[in-house]
C-alpha cells in the first residue's frame, strides 16, 4: 500500500464576478511524493478580458470511490490573484505571446 496521495489538479477559469467560465481537470497522479502534472490546457479568453478573468488551479486527494474528495490547496492567478507573485506570473503569461510560462507557486490552505 503506497504511503502518497492520488492527487489531480482542477483548472477553472472566472469571471471578474467569480463565475466559472470554463474549467479542466489533470490526470490522476498516483501514489507520488511530489508530483509532476506536465499537461497543457487552452482556455478561449477573449484578449480584453485577460485583465478581468482569473484562474484558480485546486489540488485534489483523491481517496477512494467511497469517500469524497479533499481539497488540500488552491492557488489564483489573474484578477483574483492570491499574492503579488501569482500576479507577476499572470502578467508574464499575458506578455509571453504563446510561449510557455513556468513558475512554481506555494498552496494556500483549503
Amino acid at each position: 500500500m503506497s504511503l502518497f496521495l492520488d492527487t489531480y489538479v482542477k483548472l477553472t477559469m472566472l469571471d471578474s464576478k467569480g463565475k466559472e467560465m470554463s474549467k479542466r481537470k489533470t490526470a490522476v497522479c498516483r501514489g507520488q511524493p511530489n508530483p509532476t502534472y506536465k499537461e497543457t490546457f487552452v482556455f478561449q479568453v477573449a484578449l480584453f478580458q485577460l485583465s478581468e478573468v482569473s484562474l484558480v488551479l485546486s489540488v485534489f486527494c483523491r481517496r477512494s470511490s467511497m469517500r469524497p474528495r479533499e481539497r488540500l490547496g488552491w492557488v489564483s492567478l489573474g484578477h483574483s490573484s492570491t499574492t503579488e507573485e501569482q500576479q507577476a506570473h499572470w502578467t508574464e503569461m499575458r506578455e509571453a505571446e504563446g510561449q510557455q510560462v513556468c513558475h512554481w507557486h506555494t498552496l494556500t490552505d483549503t
